[in-house]
């Protein structure tokens, strides 16, 4: 962040944001620890810049053409210069397809860029929602992006990610992890230290949004190194004991093996094949070593 001013700005947003939606099912933090850094750097409590950027999600209900209630949410990311740049904002709904929600951020960026140019924006983007969002969420996709008949839906993936970060030593960050897998209802792991390992494993898109918070953390570095995606029968009666036959894992855990290293910062990767062999995933070693476990 280049200035005081910026970070005071985005704070009062924050502090704005919260007062009108005060409860956890309409507004998350979801990075607790670069808002508490925002706060500690406006007040003086910190001489450096926060080290990662606000990001937070409201969730709204919105009235469809068809009069039925349509879940929607918004995702903010500041960027460093907000309000001087627009914030990353996406929106996501179970009722809007890929096409429509590519539309749907075009409009409004084009009208925030319009509009809101420098000054705050997110109660703006929220209201034009409120208004337009509606033609979206009813419109059927163009024929050349719909999916055949054929084509498995993302619900009725089942997914696994093996994801690897240079490091996982923060806080906050291993929090995060914890509380993300529990209110998705994904099962795995997380190992902590160098390198850092996460593995998350359920439905395609719950997957994918673990994936999308995680990666708007900062990191030093962070990727999937592997995932499987396992389509399922569409003309099942129960999708969820579907996903459940395909899940390795009970629960969602941070797995600490025996420390080793100068530094007291590397888990024992012998231990953690064993582990990944009991599960019946010993071949991803591999993947993420580039030799054979033993």
């Amino acid at each position: 962040m280049d200035g005081i001013e910026e970070a005071r700005i985005q704070l009062s947003e924050l502090e704005l944001l919260l007062s009108m939606f005060p409860s956890k099912e309409e507004l998350i933090i979801n990075d607790q620890l670069a808002f508490a850094e925002l706060r500690d750097y406006v007040e003086g409590r910190a001489n450096d810049p926060p080290s990662s950027r606000a990001q937070f999600t409201i969730q709204q209900r919105l009235e469809s053409a068809n009069e039925n209630m349509v879940m929607f949410s918004l995702s903010c990311t500041y960027p460093l210069k907000y309000p001087a740049v627009l914030p990353e904002i996406v929106v996501r709904s179970s009722e809007l397809s890929r096409s429509n929600q590519a539309q749907l951020h075009r409009d409004l960026n084009a009208y925030l860029n319009e509009n809101c140019c420098g000054d705050v924006c997110v109660l703006t983007a929220i209201e034009w929602l409120k208004e337009n969002a509606s033609v979206f969420f009813n419109k059927d996709p163009s024929p050349a992006v719909k999916k055949q008949a054929d084509t498995p839906l993302k619900g009725s993936i089942f997914t696994r990610l093996w994801i690897y970060s240079h490091h996982i030593y923060n806080k906050q960050k291993r929090k995060n992890i914890l509380d993300w897998s529990k209110e998705l209802k994904l099962t795995g792991f997380s190992m902590p230290g160098k390198p850092g390992i996460v593995c998350v494993e359920g439905s395609q898109i719950i997957c994918e949004e673990f994936w999308a918070r995680l990666r708007r953390l900062t990191w030093q570095r962070i990727l999937i190194r592997h995932r499987e995606d396992i389509p399922l029968d569409n003309n099942c009666v129960n999708i969820d004991a579907e996903l459940e036959k395909q899940r390795r894992f009970t629960g969602f855990e941070e797995t600490i093996f025996d420390i080793r290293g100068n530094r007291g910062n590397h888990m024992d990767l012998g231990q953690l094949y064993h582990f990944l062999n009991e599960k019946g995933c010993g071949d991803v070693f591999q993947l993420y070593f580039g030799i054979e476990g033993r």
